[in-house]
This record gives C-alpha cells, sequence and structure tokens, in this order.
C-alpha cells in the first residue's frame, strides 16, 4: 500500500494540488488548471475518462493532518477510507469525548461484526424514548449499503467532528442526528484496490454485495439479509422523519459530482414529496452550488451512447430504500455521487449536504412532520401496483460531457470516448415510469393463514400492525386465482421470482382460529398493499414467499378418470354440454391428457387450493 501511494503520488505538481491538497494553493488554482488531465491518483485513473482539476470553497472543511481530531480520511491525503476496526476506534474516541454522542449497536452482521449507530442530540440521548421526548425531528443518515461506496462515511465523520470540537454544535438545537457509518460491515472488510473499477477512490473499496452474496439494496420489501433487518428494526424503533441513503454512481459521464433524488410525486407519499421538492431540494442545490459542486437530479440516461435520446425519471418499487420510503411514508433522499469525480470531491459534496439537511429539516421540521402525518392517513381509495413509461411533456436541461463514438479494435463494437469537456444539452427528453398500470381498490383488511409463519413474520419485522383472530370466523372475501405463473430463469437474489396472470372470485369461507387479519387503514396500510397484493412488483408473492401453491401433490390415475367422467357425464346434462362445446376446440380434442385432466379438475377429488392465492381480501 505504501508503494502504491507513493508511485501514484509522483506526479506533477499541478495535478498533486488538485487531486491530493488542502492547502490554500488549492483552493486558488491558476488559470493553466483548465486543461484537461487525468487525475492519476487511483490505480485505475488510466482506463477511466479524462477529468478537469477541481477546487471549491468546500475543501475549507478539511483539517489538517497533524490535528488532532483529522480524520483517517484526511490524515491519509484524501485517498484512503479506514477499515472496520479503525472506523470505529476513531469513532468511540469521538463518542467518549463528547456530550453530544452515544453509540448504539443495530445488531450483529452474518460474521458477527456490530452494525453501530451514532446517536447525536443536543441533550446526549442513548435511547429512543429519550430522544422522541426531546420533540425535535431526526434524520437518519447511513453510509456503506454498498461498501465500496463510502463516501457517506467519511463525510459523517468529519460532520460530526465539527459538531462535537468544532463550531457546528448549534446544528443539534433544533434536530437529531443519527449516524451509520457502516450498513454492510461484512462486505466493507472485503476491501480491495480493484473493487469497483469505474470509480475513482478510495484506493482501497468494500465490496458490493454482503457476505451471504445478496444487494441490500435490492432487499428493503423481501428483508430477507440479517442487515437490513436490523436496519428496518431501527427505522420502527428509532422513528427518523428523515432518511438519507447514500451511494456512488455507476454509468455515464456529466458534470455532476452530487446528485439525489425520492420519490415521485404519482407515488404514495405525494405530501413528503411536495416538502422535498418546494423546500429541500432548493435549499440543498443553493448549499452545494456555493460550495463549489453541481448538485443535480439523479442521472440514468436512456441510452448511454445517445445523450439526444434523454434520460429516464425514476419511480422505485420498494425493493429500494427511495421506494421503501415512499411506500412506508418516510422521506428518504438517495444520494448517488458521481463515480468519476475525485473521492476527496465526492466526500466533500456530501459533508456540505449532510450539514444543509440538518439546517434545512430544523428550519421546516413543523412542515415536514405534516406532509409525514398527511401522507400516512391519506388511505387511498385506489392504489397502484405497477407503472408502465411514458415520456414526459416537458424535458430538462442536462449538464453532460462531450463525447465521440469510435469502433474498439478489441470488440469490434462501436464504444463511448467521453472527452472531459462539459456540454450542456438543451430540454432533452425524460421518460418516466409514472403512468398507472395495474390498480386495485383498497381492501379493508387482508386475512392470511396462520400456517404462512414466514408471511407474518416479515410482516411484523416492516412494522405492519396485525391482529389474531381468536375463534372460527366466517367472512365474505375476494381470492385471487393464478394461470400460467412465470417462474425467474434464474436466481434473483436468492429467489425465484414469480409472475402470474390473475382472476378475483367472490368467496364466504370460515377463517380458523389464529387467522392474521392485516387492516389497511393504518399508518403502514400502503406498505401492507404493496407486500400482499400479488401483482405489485415487489410483492412477497413476486419474491417466491407463496411458491409452494404451485406445487401439485395429488394425481388421479387415467384409470379411475375414465369411468369418473363417464359417471359425471351421466348424472349432469349441463357438463355434457360443456364438454362437448370444449371439443369444438381441436387442440383440445386430439388432446387426450388434457381431455382427462378437464373431468379431474371439475371433479371433488381436485386439490382446491391448487393454483390458489391463500392470502384473502376482505370488504368488510
Amino acid at each position: 500500500m505504501r508503494r502504491f501511494l507513493l508511485a501514484s503520488l509522483w506526479v506533477s505538481p499541478l495535478l498533486f494540488c488538485a487531486t491530493a491538497s488542502a492547502t490554500t494553493e488549492q483552493q486558488a488554482q491558476p488559470s493553466s488548471l483548465t486543461s484537461i488531465t487525468p487525475a492519476n491518483t487511483f490505480i485505475n485513473d488510466s482506463i477511466l475518462p479524462p477529468i478537469k482539476p477541481w477546487s471549491g470553497a468546500s475543501e475549507t472543511l478539511l483539517m489538517a493532518t497533524d490535528q488532532p481530531w483529522a480524520t483517517p480520511f484526511e490524515q491519509q491525503g484524501y485517498l484512503s477510507t479506514p477499515n472496520y476496526d479503525d472506523t470505529m476506534a476513531w469513532l468511540d474516541k469521538l463518542v467518549d469525548s463528547s456530550d453530544l454522542l452515544h453509540k448504539v449497536s443495530l445488531g450483529k452482521s452474518p460474521q458477527g461484526r456490530d452494525i453501530w449507530m451514532i446517536v447525536a442530540s443536543s441533550e446526549g440521548a442513548e435511547t429512543a424514548t429519550a430522544l422522541s421526548n426531546n420533540d425535535k425531528a431526526t434524520v437518519l443518515v447511513q453510509a456503506g449499503i454498498h461498501s465500496g461506496e463510502v463516501d457517506g462515511k467519511d463525510a459523517g465523520m468529519m460532520l460530526l467532528r465539527d459538531i462535537s470540537h468544532g463550531n457546528k454544535r448549534a446544528l443539534l438545537e433544533n434536530v437529531n442526528f443519527l449516524f451509520i457509518p457502516i450498513l454492510s460491515v461484512d462486505a466493507h472488510e472485503r476491501s480491495s484496490e480493484y473493487n469497483r473499477v469505474n470509480q475513482r477512490g478510495p484506493i482501497n473499496m468494500g465490496w458490493r454485495t454482503t457476505a451471504n452474496n445478496l444487494n441490500l439494496n435490492r432487499d428493503y420489501a423481501k428483508a430477507d439479509a440479517l442487515e437490513m433487518q436490523h436496519l428496518i428494526r431501527t427505522i420502527n424503533i428509532w422513528q427518523p422523519d428523515l432518511y438519507i441513503d447514500v451511494h456512488v454512481t455507476d454509468g455515464i459521464d456529466y458534470q455532476y459530482d452530487v446528485t439525489f433524488g425520492y420519490n415521485v410525486k404519482q407515488g404514495y407519499s405525494p405530501s413528503s414529496f411536495t416538502w422535498l421538492e418546494t423546500i429541500y431540494r432548493p435549499a440543498i442545490e443553493a448549499a452545494l452550488t456555493e460550495q463549489g459542486h453541481i448538485p443535480g437530479p439523479l442521472v440514468f440516461a436512456i441510452d448511454n451512447a445517445d445523450m439526444a435520446k434523454g434520460v429516464s425519471l425514476w419511480n422505485p418499487s420498494p425493493r429500494f430504500s427511495n421506494g421503501y420510503g415512499d411506500a412506508r411514508h418516510l422521506p428518504t433522499i438517495l444520494i448517488e455521487n458521481h463515480s468519476l469525480k475525485p473521492y476527496k470531491q465526492r466526500v466533500l459534496g456530501t459533508y456540505v449536504m449532510l450539514e444543509q439537511t440538518l439546517k434545512t429539516v430544523a428550519q421546516n421540521s413543523t412542515k415536514l412532520k405534516s406532509a409525514i402525518y398527511e401522507d400516512k392517513y391519506r388511505n387511498p381509495s385506489k392504489v397502484t401496483l405497477s407503472w408502465q413509461s411514458e415520456m414526459l411533456p416537458q424535458g430538462r436541461d442536462f449538464k453532460g460531457i462531450d463525447y465521440r463514438i469510435e469502433t474498439s479494435p478489441i470488440s469490434g463494437a462501436n464504444v463511448v470516448r467521453w472527452t472531459g469537456e462539459p456540454k450542456l444539452y438543451a430540454n432533452i427528453p425524460v421518460k418516466a415510469n409514472t403512468k398507472p398500470d395495474v390498480i386495485v381498490s383498497r381492501p379493508v383488511a387482508y386475512y392470511i393463514p396462520p400456517q404462512w409463519t414466514k408471511v407474518i413474520k416479515r410482516l411484523s419485522l416492516h412494522g405492519i400492525r396485525m391482529t389474531k383472530l381468536t375463534k372460527p370466523t366466517s367472512i365474505a372475501a375476494q381470492q385471487y386465482r393464478f394461470s400460467d405463473p412465470t417462474f425467474s430463469s434464474a436466481d434473483y437474489e436468492g429467489h425465484q421470482t414469480v409472475t402470474a396472470n390473475t382472476s378475483r372470485h367472490k368467496i364466504t369461507t370460515l377463517l380458523p382460529t389464529g387467522t392474521i387479519r392485516v387492516a389497511t387503514d393504518q399508518p403502514l396500510g400502503d406498505l401492507a398493499i404493496l407486500l400482499l397484493e400479488p401483482q405489485a412488483e415487489d410483492s412477497l408473492f413476486y419474491w417466491g414467499f407463496f411458491n409452494t401453491i404451485f406445487t401439485r401433490t395429488e394425481y388421479i390415475e387415467d384409470y379411475a378418470v375414465e369411468p369418473l367422467a363417464a359417471k359425471m357425464l351421466a348424472e349432469n346434462p349441463a357438463l355434457q354440454s360443456e364438454f362437448e362445446q370444449a371439443l369444438t376446440d381441436p387442440i383440445f380434442a386430439n388432446d387426450s391428457k388434457a381431455r382427462l385432466r378437464w373431468f379431474y379438475q371439475r371433479s371433488p377429488y381436485y386439490d382446491n387450493q391448487y393454483l390458489v392465492y391463500p392470502v384473502l381480501r376482505a370488504a368488510k
């Protein structure tokens, strides 16, 4: 590591100033630095697009390496991030020195590491109850859900340092701050300079997925990973009013160094969207711009090789942090720093955004809490389960980077070569998955048979309120039946996902004692609907929690169907007419197995739970 660092820093003084120095010289870059030069700081720089040197006012946030509270990131020239042990050792020292901070474990990782959270409040609160008693809004910031993307960890450490020992104690006068420095702690320690090849630092980066190879930012709805289960319990216990999930992008080159987004206005939390769009975003973008950064909305190109085709506006499903926040009415911000910008620049941009977040929430907490309350108790009569894409009537200006298309001698295909030169793409198209597709009426409640324990436990983990029937109860309900199920051809996040055609039928049934009732007129009612309606994009049905209903376990032999069919026809003239009509289909008429199955399915011997969804919808 030392040899690599020394070699990588052996560059021109100009370049060193642009990438690894916090001196006053860096804050006043000479005009000659406008030329495009590779940063040449990280091992993968030679294969990444060129960049212009950067300097911004936020560099004044950096502390000199010889200062006692310099973070490991600052001590190591803004190129590296500390490992788990060093991170927690530094934070332990900070917590022990401060009357504002407390450290709590969210639980153990699969490999036995604690997932720590720092609680910061002006009262030095140690518990969720104590924190809620101060009647302030609470901001939860989470770093390292993808542990190679740890900008938020180093930024949060700097900010906590400045709150505790700098001049920013006042940030906590009207807001509480919860900070998870590393969520995916095991993956954080699977660290290498060869992880995340398309990202400029830090030198050593963690792995994208957990020790069980699960992607935590695909896990919010199904909540398989132990780390995710700890996180969801934390959200339920500490009840934050704003949740920030810090990431670093993949993908194309552009000018923005800090991009961020949240739910769309068409989603499940429209009041939160209005607060985020009209109060939060303007304040954050102004602060970032003032500090020398270029903020922007999340960037997803429709075609990486043709920016003229536009960008997509993302309406995330509940498997993602911001989609999950939308479903449970927790305003959630996804930060995506630009992977091609140097690590120091990204960390400083994150610091500015987190600091301004505390200020903005403190100043506008009443409106934020009101928006959350409105969303929680909207209980709309119609709920959209899935969305289609549409072109929006209004385009947007895009601060991109120019590029050329070349034919690769390696692959023989056309490839994009980013030039590093800024280019404004005026009023490019915007495509969004915001057109409602499948819409259902809101049931009063769902009923889940008690044997579906895994489903019930997962709903309970999310904090969804449930009651248990204490005696057999007769109800009128609606029940889904499935046809043409399609299973994923490959495993996805540990599951065989499934979709199917659905039909809904009215039934009257007697529910046994122990059946679980899930009412939808509760704060997490929308989340319950999105988990229990089988056509929803991240329903527990889609994730395979009910796949055993597709297994046939009872059969009838051909020699038994023949006399059974003859008896059924003799006793039921209407069935005879129905069978004759079915025979007009030549495919059916020439399929002996299908003809026998036709009778079996209409006999009392047929499995009446095969292809039937066990969760019932109740209107009353």
